[in-house]
């Protein structure tokens, strides 16, 4: 044989081998990340998608539809009247914040109050709540059926309870949720909570997240 079929041979022979390389590349179950041992927050295998939400935010304006995107969201739910839960979680998310400091801005948590008393909470009203805490955290409002669907949205119970003598108070859920930059939510966190649990599983969340993108 020639110098030159011996050649031909083998660079096709390379060749083969090149391809069955990709080939078998290509036929491997993608990478999994496995999900992180958290301590008190419940990771979705899957992020959930949330639907468009009819809300408006402290400033009265309304939020657009893809709001929760592009940024890491820490919601929760409650209202400016309630006595001890909703002071002491705003409480614990600004100690959270602090935590969490030395986070790229990219991966900062935006702390988000979403109201269950539309009726009397207005944008005003919640702005002057809200910002006492943080003045980053932000909150939104709108009508009784703009906090229902967004209620409902995040499985989050909640219901107007008539006080004696008049008045009432609400009765809500009281868990918060992680959502992730591209509007989906990936994780939450029941009671109790504390300040540098959330800390530590907030950064968790993020980095799984990060590393199953890659």
């Amino acid at each position: 044989m020639t110098a030159q079929p011996i050649l031909r041979f083998g660079l096709i022979a390379i060749l083969a081998a090149t391809a069955g390389l990709f080939l078998a590349r290509a036929l491997l179950p993608p990478k999994v990340t496995p999900p992180p041992a958290t301590e008190s927050a419940t990771l979705l295998p899957q992020p959930r998608a949330l639907p468009a939400l009819t809300l408006v935010d402290q400033e009265g304006r309304p939020l657009p539809a893809g709001f929760l995107r592009d940024r890491w969201t820490v919601v929760f739910f409650g209202f400016t009247q309630c006595p001890d839960v909703c002071p002491g979680t705003l409480t614990v998310l600004a100690q959270m914040k602090k935590e969490l400091a030395d986070l790229p801005a990219t991966e900062q948590p935006h702390v988000l109050l979403i109201t269950v008393d539309p009726e009397r909470d207005t944008p005003a009203v919640l702005k002057a709540y809200v910002t006492f805490f943080d003045p980053s955290f932000s909150a939104a409002t709108g009508t009784v059926a703009g906090a229902t669907q967004a209620a409902t949205a995040f499985s989050v119970p909640f219901a107007k309870v008539p006080l004696p003598g008049g008045g009432y108070t609400m009765d809500h859920g009281a868990g918060l949720f992680i959502v992730s930059p591209a509007g989906a939510l990936a994780a939450y966190s029941s009671p109790p909570l504390a300040a540098p649990v959330l800390a530590r599983d907030y950064r968790k969340v993020v980095q799984y997240y990060e590393d199953s993108r890659r």
